[in-house]
């Protein structure tokens, strides 16, 4: 059965129409025109800074050099991936003599703009992570009272994407603040999209979040809870974008994007129908897709749901817009649009939540889809088309177990 909700179906109605929210004014640095792509340390790698005890798997130049070779040969690059990625506990416990901040010396013994020239040379960009408090979320040394200071010195490294945390620090100054990296970050010269943590903390404090004003200084921006290797916390996430979609989806467009967190797709705590979905769900809300897993010891059906350059193309799409949550079924079912730069083209994805195959009927009509003539549909997860569909008929669509089924549609 069924299940519309009134505010649901106005906001369809005039999404299809085009009487679209204001889209917001962007960051202005030529960055970020698509959600970036790319790799981050954090959810895999943690903050394991013993290299003596896990040589392969601790934060250090030589994983972060191999996660740029496995991107640059395995086809990750060729598909869009371009970011590789530190995220906290890279760098010294304490400032060097000049105040800057310095890998670690054990870790990183060739330096960071070494790490960095290396990263560049495989044809790819370095991404590099700091805090707005005094320290990181794990103790390292924040960039507070350093802002122009730290935003010289990633330039200087070659840093292409920097990601702000907001541990130890004053949340009525980040109004202020979080502008000021913004401007530091632009006087340097070099092109480095910036990432925030802005948003996360204000409603914990009861403060709103104008997103006007964060689009303005930020590309990207984190707005919900760290993801993890659970299905209850993919739904999670989604649930809060479906909630806040109105909000969202207005501060959603080329240069500044909503950023759910990491792609866990590629670990071994979601089944690879469920790495399905999360990859899909990531797609259409235009989400930043950065690989959040080891490259070096991925499944294959894991690696092919990273390398889908259908779903990616839909992330991609020019238009930048966030996908809406438009029709329930019961409470199993949910079906998200996404509208497409080319004229009457749609992104859709079917999302069971639940445990077994799922089956829904339902006309294109009931999305707004009315065209006389028709549409063509085409499965972009398995790659085949599923045909002709009277936008008038009614057709069964089926939906694997905790899997989706997402679909690309033009008259």
């Amino acid at each position: 059965m069924v299940v519309f909700r009134m505010s649901l179906k106005l906001a369809l109605a005039l999404f299809l129409l085009g009487a679209f929210y204001p889209i917001l004014e962007a960051l202005d640095n030529g960055l970020a025109r698509t959600p970036p792509m790319g790799w981050l340390t954090w959810e895999r790698f943690r903050c394991d800074t013993n290299c003596k005890k896990n040589p392969k798997n601790c934060i250090s130049e030589n994983l972060m050099m191999e996660m740029a070779d496995r991107m640059a040969e395995d086809g990750y690059k060729d598909a869009g991936y371009e970011y590789v990625n530190l995220d906290d506990c890279w760098s010294a416990k304490e400032r060097d003599a000049q105040e800057r901040l310095q890998g670690d010396p054990e870790r990183f013994p060739s330096g960071m703009k070494a790490l960095g020239n290396y990263i560049h040379s495989r044809g790819l960009k370095f991404g590099i992570y700091a805090d707005y408090g005094t320290k990181t979320c794990s103790g390292f040394p924040g960039s507070w009272g350093h802002f122009e200071l730290d935003a010289q010195t990633f330039a200087d490294w070659g840093v292409d994407m920097m990601k702000l945390d907001s541990c130890s620090s004053n949340v009525t100054t980040y109004s202020k603040g979080y502008p000021e990296m913004a401007h530091a970050l632009n006087a340097t010269g070099r092109p480095i999209l910036f990432n925030c943590k802005w948003p996360f903390v204000l409603p914990h404090y009861g403060m709103k979040i104008n997103y006007t004003l964060i689009a303005e200084y930020c590309n990207t921006w984190r707005n919900f809870w760290d993801i993890r290797e659970k299905w209850s916390l993919v739904l999670m996430i989604v649930d809060y974008y479906a909630l806040n979609q109105d909000v969202l989806i207005p501060a959603s467009g080329p240069g500044h994007f909503n950023d759910p967190d990491m792609l866990v797709v590629g670990d071994n705590g979601l089944t690879v129908d469920q790495a399905q979905a999360h990859f899909a769900m990531w797609s259409i809300l235009a989400a930043p897709l950065l690989m959040a897993n080891d490259l070096r010891n991925i499944s294959i059906p894991r690696r092919n749901i990273l390398l889908n350059k259908e779903v990616i193309a839909v992330n991609q799409d020019p238009l930048g817009i966030m996908g809406r949550l438009v029709l329930q079924f019961s409470d199993r079912v949910n079906l998200w649009v996404k509208q497409l730069s080319k004229p009457q083209e749609w992104a859709v994805v079917f999302l069971n939540r639940y445990p077994s195959p799922q089956t829904v009927s339902l006309s294109l009509q009931q999305l707004g889809l009315k065209s006389l003539s028709g549409y063509n549909l085409r499965d972009i997860i398995t790659h085949s088309d599923i045909g002709y569909r009277d936008s008038s008929k009614k057709y069964k669509y089926t939906i694997p177990a905790t899997g989706a089924l997402m679909m690309r549609i033009h008259p």
